[in-house]
């Protein structure tokens, strides 16, 4: 069965203040020396099938042209690809329509961008280098350059947002040729800039995010965005094919400082640290699972898909979903999930709670 391919690339041109994914400033001298691990570490693999590829970040558009290629060459060279969804993650001031073309013919065609508001005010409060007008013109640039599946991400309850804004937002969004939306609550992290007094006590409070959260939902169902995923929503058939992989406990390579992989049923990460990513001959994997797979981990994953628990599901692992059914009543009375005879969904009410839901349901 063909896995998916994860590719951390931790360099940025600035750190956002909220964001706590492991990232450092772009250097040459590096970025050369990245290339050459990433290389080494793809040939471990030899022969593996894959059916997506993700190039994560950190911001991965600002590779140079020649490391891209480098990349790819290796790519072709140690994997057998699977007509594989190719998705790269952009900021929108990190790209043209040349650089955009470049991606496209370089074998990209799905492109991700950081978008998280459309007004300048809320983007400036996020510290984020780009105005709404650029992220348009970078949307509207990627649809010129040839992809058809573009994806951007949103952020809700942030400083100064309100319900008009994110209407706002919305409404732009739905000009734009666009086949999907992420669009997640910004979570205060520890050891970031935005844990501070001033952030935690001027944005949303819990139950205007809430408030936000079921908005957006709403609106964007409006506008033929359908929600597959707690935070995850497109056009039909436009799913992300890569991060369907995690929410089905279906295997995936991570390779690069901070990826995660689930390969050859174990989970294990990857050390936090470019040196040491450079500097060993293939990168150090710490497990951190020994026994992925189990019931209850594939039951939370799948619950957090708008397509919910299966009885085949339950039954592959010979668990009763029935008794889970009686669990899931009082809930379902509450408006928190949905529940027939052979599925439990949780709803988008239940969304906001899903982590208490999925402790009393498994």
């Amino acid at each position: 069965m063909a896995v998916g391919l994860y590719i951390h690339v931790p360099f940025c041109r600035s750190k956002c203040p909220y964001c706590d994914f492991y990232s450092i400033c772009l250097s040459e001298n590096q970025e050369a020396s990245y290339i050459d691990a990433i290389i080494r570490n793809f040939k471990r693999y030899n022969g593996t099938e894959i059916d997506s590829i993700y190039f994560g970040g950190g911001t991965p558009s600002i590779l140079s042209e020649n490391s891209f290629n480098r990349i790819f060459e290796g790519i072709n060279e140690s994997f057998v690809l699977k007509n594989p969804e190719v998705t790269i993650e952009a900021n929108p001031c990190t790209v043209d329509y040349y650089k955009l073309a470049f991606l496209r013919k370089a074998g990209f065609n799905r492109i991700s961008f950081g978008v998280q508001s459309f007004k300048d005010d809320e983007l400036k409060g996020l510290g984020r280098l780009h105005s709404g007008k650029q992220a348009i013109e970078a949307v509207l640039e990627a649809k010129r350059a040839g992809f058809e599946n573009i994806s951007v991400d949103l952020m809700l309850g942030i400083l100064k947002q309100t319900r008009e804004s994110l209407s706002y937002t919305v409404n732009v969004l739905s000009e734009l040729p666009l086949k999907h939306i992420s669009a997640y609550i910004l979570k205060i992290e520890d050891n970031t800039p935005y844990n501070s007094d001033y952030v935690v006590n001027n944005i949303p409070n819990e139950d205007a995010v809430a408030d936000l959260y079921i908005q957006a939902v709403d609106e964007l169902y409006l506008k033929d965005f359908i929600q597959y995923e707690i935070s995850n929503f497109s056009k039909k058939g436009f799913e992300c094919k890569h991060n369907m992989k995690y929410w089905n406990c279906d295997e995936y390579i991570g390779i690069g400082p901070s990826a995660h992989s689930y390969f050859n049923n174990k989970r294990y990460a990857v050390p936090k640290s470019i040196e040491s990513f450079i500097n060993s001959e293939l990168q150090e994997e710490i497990i951190n699972e020994e026994t992925p797979g189990t019931f209850e981990e594939t039951a939370m994953l799948n619950l957090r898909l708008a397509n919910g628990l299966s009885r085949q599901v339950c039954e592959s692992f010979s668990v009763d979903f029935n008794q889970i059914s009686k669990k899931a009543l009082p809930l379902n009375k509450a408006g928190l999930v949905d529940v027939s005879d052979d599925r439990i969904c949780i709803t988008k009410k239940g969304f906001l709670v899903s982590n208490s839901i999925i402790a009393r349901l498994i």
